[in-house]
């Protein structure tokens, strides 16, 4: 029985997660998935498929749905992942109880080549300066499907967000409140179950870092913190994530919430939080390639409506 692993440039968590599950004498071996073009319904070896790179490989996606259509339990669900975005996870966040700061889903500044004006007429001119007005001055603009920090910068006038939105090409870019913090905390989560809620200092470019310790959040924030991260993987379907808040005055306000494939790199993790990660990850993956469970369905929209 097999655990396949998809990644990119990443060496650190890809690597270990293989050699843990390796050691653990569960009679599940894991190993780097080999491809390089797929036969129509070709038998997939695998029973699990830890996946850390179809977000930006679109054929590594295209297997996946054909594993999952085969059993294979895929990690995340690749279906899922197809139809999230950002702006979709802070509506759901609200209706989950999470507070939310201000935020305005744009029309996109280019589209692709055969995409006229006759194309656009459902399209009304774009009041920038109301939005800006209403989510305030500064402000964050980022992509509603994106990580990494790319494209995301703080807007601090009209004509800042003007030159950033005329750069930002076919993406779909959002403008967001400011929320100025007195405590930002990561919570990398696994399986839905695992949570490790650690104060975290946001800053593009992996200048940004993880406390070191574990125990410097108070009890109360930390619990807080990794109960609204489940609340949310368990409503979505996350099996692995890493969900951001905003903490003022005791108020959680959810800044990413919706991390396909989170950073878990012993360059940004540590000592400190990396074994967990590690541990927590080959214990799931082993434990569903025992379990013979497929991917789970997506998430039931009915009951989030509903709420």
């Amino acid at each position: 029985m097999r655990i396949g692993v998809l990644r990119g440039r990443e060496n650190s968590f890809p690597d270990a997660v293989i050699a843990k599950v390796n050691s653990m004498d569960k009679g599940v071996a894991a190993e780097f998935v080999q491809l390089g073009g797929t036969k129509l319904n070709d038998p997939v070896p695998y029973r699990v498929i830890l996946d850390r790179m179809s977000h930006e490989v679109p054929y590594y996606a295209v297997y996946l749905k054909m594993a999952a259509l085969q059993g294979a339990y895929v990690i995340n669900n690749v279906f899922w992942r197809s139809a999230d975005d950002k702006f979709f996870g802070y509506c759901a966040a609200e209706k989950l109880g999470i507070k939310e700061p201000k935020t305005v889903v744009l029309p996109n500044r280019a589209y692709v080549e055969d995409v006229n004006d006759e194309s656009l007429r459902n399209l009304w001119p774009t009041d920038f300066e109301m939005y800006l007005s209403w989510v305030g001055l500064p402000c964050i603009m980022k992509p509603a499907f994106g990580g990494g920090w790319k494209d995301v910068n703080k807007i601090h006038s009209l004509e800042e967000m003007i030159f950033h939105y005329n750069g930002s090409g076919q993406k779909t870019m959002m403008l967001q409140e400011f929320i100025t913090w007195d405590t930002y905390i990561r919570v990398p989560t696994i399986g839905r179950r695992h949570a490790r809620a650690i104060r975290y200092d946001p800053a593009p470019l992996g200048r940004g870092g993880y406390n070191q310790d574990y125990d410097v959040l108070p009890r109360a924030l930390r619990d807080k913190a990794e109960e609204l991260s489940l609340r949310f993987n368990q409503a979505l379907g996350y099996d692995m994530n890493a969900l951001e808040f905003a903490v003022v005055g005791g108020d959680f306000y959810g800044i990413d919430l919706t991390n396909y494939t989170p950073d878990l790199d012993y360059r940004s993790l540590k000592d400190a939080h990396f074994p967990w990660a590690v541990e927590k990850m080959a214990e799931f993956a082993v434990e569903k390639a025992l379990s013979g469970e497929g991917t789970p369905r997506p998430p039931n929209f009915r009951e989030l409506m509903l709420r």
